[in-house]
């Protein structure tokens, strides 16, 4: 009967234990959170999450504490993130090109399948050809045209490397077989600023860095990469219009955090942002910086993560991208 005794007490010790730990998770969230970005002030994620952390403030009642961490294309906020700890108190908003592009074309400082908890899908869509108005390019063939006479001199800016602009730059170099060099900037702000003084020919740009000065006529969109054409610029052709079949380059965003997010925490988040995806004023925010609303449970998100990590793997091969 004694080790009866004996693995009664040890059962209880275990449920005292669980019962401890779910307590002290239980008025989370009890101070403000931090939300890392990973690209400048003023770009796409910076844009896309202000609405939505206001949003989900108000409904978990702790405010979010916006924290930039630029550079390394966006790679530098995902690697603090997979070092912080795993209580609910940081988070980061990524994007397609840290997980799932640049860990195929260099070794990362974390694992994208298994150094993060994935806790909300939040936006998608494809990123798009920017020139300035003043631009004889009327069109991608023409603009492609305006390049090959003069290949040395010419160049394409991307908000960083390993983003899917830079791939969809890529893509786009093999198949009109040019030379044309890759000009790589911390951020979509920056990019946009650099187009706008004329220090690059053209850009390949989200759309929500690029929605302002597009509105205003400052520059010209010539395309978008992804297969369907962006329900901000409607109409603006898709590079598969354009005499690229099957040419799709698409970026998402999401919300992740540190491996091991308790459940109690994922309770809180996960609804959380989910609500607010079904706010008509979010959504109308969301689709006025181009993109759709991609609401998905954490288990469809890291399906997701995990089959464009392969994909992009076989596009970058096949290109030959290299991160220089």
């Amino acid at each position: 009967m004694q080790w009866l005794k004996i693995i009664h007490r040890s059962t209880a010790g275990i449920a005292l234990m669980a019962a401890s730990l779910s307590c002290a998770w239980a008025d989370y969230p009890n101070k403000p959170i931090r939300m890392l970005v990973g690209y400048a002030p003023g770009g796409a994620a910076d844009k896309l999450i202000r609405p939505i952390t206001d949003r989900v403030s108000k409904i978990i009642g702790q405010q979010f504490i916006i924290e930039y961490k630029p550079g390394a294309g966006a790679s530098i906020a995902l690697d603090i993130t997979a070092k912080a700890p795993a209580d609910g108190y940081t988070l980061h908003i990524t994007d397609s090109g840290p997980m799932v592009i640049l860990p195929n074309m260099r070794k990362m400082n974390y694992n994208p399948v298994t150094d993060f908890t994935d806790v909300a899908m939040l936006a998608g869509g494809g990123t798009v050809i920017l020139v300035r108005p003043d631009s004889p390019a009327k069109d991608i063939k023409g603009l492609i045209a305006m390049a090959k006479k003069d290949p040395a001199n010419w160049g394409y800016g991307t908000s960083g490397i390993g983003g899917v602009g830079h791939l969809a730059g890529e893509q786009l170099k093999v198949l009109e077989n040019m030379s044309i060099s890759h000009v790589p900037y911390k951020g979509g702000n920056p990019a946009v600023v650099e187009l706008l003084g004329g220090h690059v020919p053209f850009l390949f740009s989200s759309l929500g860095s690029a929605a302002t000065q597009i509105s205003a006529g400052s520059l010209k969109p010539l395309a978008v990469t992804s297969m369907n054409r962006s329900v901000l610029l409607p109409d603006v052709p898709t590079m598969n219009e354009s005499g690229y079949p099957g040419f799709d380059a698409a970026i998402w965003y999401g919300i992740v955090g540190p491996k091991g997010l308790p459940d109690e925490v994922m309770a809180k988040l996960v609804p959380a942002f989910n609500a607010v995806l079904k706010d008509p004023e979010i959504v109308k925010t969301i689709n006025a910086d181009g993109y759709d609303v991609m609401e998905m449970t954490p288990k469809a998100m890291s399906a997701l993560i995990q089959s464009d990590l392969t994909r992009w793997g076989k596009i970058i091969k096949q290109a030959g991208v290299t991160d220089e």
